[in-house]
C-alpha cells in the first residue's frame, strides 16, 4: 500500500498520546511516525502548555529544530512568552491543526501531559469570563499573604466543587477558579456544565506511563541534570533579563522556570533549586497521574520495550494500515 494510502478526507482517527512528564510520550509518537511512514503520513500536534513559547526550549525538552524538521510538530514556539496562552485557544488552534493534517489523509498524533488541553479539546469548554488583569494582581497578593493551602481554603469555601478538582499544590488553576468567581458571581464548577460540543471525532487515547513510580522519578531527576548541564540556568538568565517578563506569567511559572527563576533572583540556592524543581515535577507527574486515572476508554502502555508494538496493534484494531 502507497504512502497517504487512505487519501484526502480519510477519516483516520484521531491517536492520542497522553502520560505524565518524561514518561516517553514523545518517543513513541516517533516511533509510531517511523513505523507508519511506508503506509500512512502522520503529523504530531503538541499538547503542550509550555512548548508553545518561543525561547523556552531546555526547560521544556522541547524537541530540536532539526527533529522538528524530519518531524513535524505544530503548536509548538507559536507565541511569546510574555503573552498568556489559554486552553481556549489551545483549543481553536489545535482544531485548525486536525482539520489541515485530516484534509491531506494524514494522521494526526496529539502529543503531550497537559490534561486540561486534551480535556478542552474532547469536551468542549465553558463560557469562563476573560481574564481581569486588576483582579488577578489582587489574586497574586493574596497568594503572597495566604500562601497555596490558604487559597486552596478560600476555593473550597466559595466552590466546593472545583476544590476537590483542583490539587493544592496547582497555583495557577485555583487563582484562576477563584477569579472566575469574583468575576462573574458564578462558582466556576457550575459553568463546567454549559460546556460547548465536544469533540466529534474518532479517537484512540494511549496513556504512556512507567509501570512503577519510581522508574519515573528516576527519569525525571536524569532529565532535570541534563537540563541544568545544557544551560538551563543560561535560558532563564536571558528570560530574566527581558523588562516585559516577570515571575507572575503563566510561561514563567513553568514547572521548572518558577524553581530556577528564584533560584536566580536569590531566594534559595542551587542544592535547593534541584530539590525544589524535582519536588515540583514529581507533583505535576502525580496529578497528571490523577487526570488520566478519570479519563476513559484509555489503552495504558506501561512496558517501555512493548509500547510501540502495543501500539501499533491497538491502531490496526481501529483500520489504521500498517506496513
Amino acid at each position: 500500500m502507497g504512502r497517504g494510502a487512505g487519501g484526502a478526507g480519510q477519516a483516520w482517527p484521531l491517536v492520542l498520546i497522553m502520560g505524565p512528564t518524561a514518561a516517553g510520550k514523545t518517543e513513541l509518537a516517533l516511533a509510531l511516525v517511523d513505523a507508519l511512514a511506508p503506509v500512512l503520513p502522520c503529523e504530531i500536534v503538541s499538547v503542550d502548555s509550555a512548548l508553545v513559547y518561543r525561547g523556552m526550549d531546555i526547560g521544556t525538552a522541547k524537541p530540536s529544530p532539526a527533529l522538528r524538521a524530519r518531524y513535524p510538530h505544530r503548536l509548538v514556539d507559536i507565541c511569546d512568552p510574555a503573552e498568556t496562552y489559554s486552553a481556549a485557544r489551545f483549543r481553536a488552534d489545535a482544531l485548525a491543526a486536525i482539520a489541515d493534517i485530516r484534509a491531506r489523509g494524514a494522521l494526526a498524533l496529539l502529543v503531550g501531559g497537559t490534561m486540561l488541553y486534551f480535556r478542552a479539546l474532547l469536551r468542549g469548554l465553558a463560557p469562563m469570563p476573560a481574564a481581569h488583569p486588576a483582579l488577578r494582581e489582587r489574586l497574586a497578593q493574596e497568594a503572597r499573604a495566604r500562601g497555596p493551602a490558604g487559597m486552596h481554603r478560600w476555593l473550597a469555601d466559595v466552590d466546593p466543587a472545583a476544590a476537590a478538582r483542583i490539587h493544592p499544590h496547582d497555583p495557577q488553576r485555583v487563582q484562576r477558579a477563584l477569579e472566575v468567581y469574583l468575576a462573574s458571581g458564578q462558582p466556576m464548577s457550575s459553568l463546567w456544565h454549559a460546556a460547548d460540543t465536544g469533540l466529534d471525532l474518532p479517537t484512540i487515547k494511549l496513556v504512556r506511563a512507567p509501570r512503577e513510580r519510581s522508574i519515573l522519578h528516576a527519569r525525571i531527576e536524569r532529565r532535570f541534570d541534563a537540563m541544568l548541564a545544557a544551560g538551563f540556568l543560561d535560558e532563564v538568565r536571558a528570560l530574566m533579563g527581558r523588562a516585559d517578563l516577570s515571575a507572575e506569567l503563566p510561561s514563567m511559572r513553568a514547572v521548572g522556570y518558577r524553581q530556577a527563576w528564584a533560584h536566580l533572583a536569590g531566594a534559595f540556592d542551587a542544592a535547593q533549586l534541584r530539590t525544589r524543581a524535582l519536588a515540583a515535577t514529581r507533583q505535576l507527574a502525580k496529578r497528571q497521574y490523577t487526570w488520566l486515572r478519570s479519563e476513559p476508554d484509555c489503552a495504558w502502555l506501561r512496558d517501555d520495550a512493548a509500547a510501540l508494538t502495543q501500539a501499533l496493534a491497538i491502531l490496526k484494531r481501529h483500520a489504521v494500515p500498517m506496513a
